[in-house]
């Protein structure tokens, strides 16, 4: 469960750190719909940042309670319903590369949470 919740950490403080130092680089890059401004990815980045540390505090404390595995499958469960829909209703991703992006972080998303429930 350690190492679920340390993958955890990683993949969220990393992704919130990359959308909170250069949102509309990131966005362009991944081939998604360009932001008005950097407000909103920047927002999900400080989100993501809050859930990875809650995942560490988790992991990391003894005693400690942190965000827990299960909260942390719920969070992946709607991230992934959310980008899948938004994959196959087409709106967000115009590009091939931005809907490559979306499914890719849909495979990746519910890997993880198999992984998780085997581990609850």
């Amino acid at each position: 469960m350690h190492q679920l919740l340390w993958i955890e950490t990683l993949l969220k403080l990393a992704g919130g750190a990359v959308l909170l130092i250069a949102p509309l680089t990131v966005i362009r890059l991944l081939g998604l719909p360009p932001a008005g401004s950097g407000f909103w990815p920047r927002l999900l980045g400080a989100v993501l940042i809050g859930i990875g540390v809650a995942a560490y505090i988790e992991g990391a404390w003894d005693g400690v309670r942190g965000l827990g595995l299960a909260g942390l499958i719920v969070i992946n469960i709607a991230s992934a319903a959310v980008l899948g829909a938004a994959a196959v209703l087409g709106g967000p991703s115009r590009t091939r590369r931005g809907t490559f992006v979306l499914w890719s972080l849909v495979v990746a998303l519910i890997v993880l949470v198999l992984f998780e429930i085997a581990h609850v």
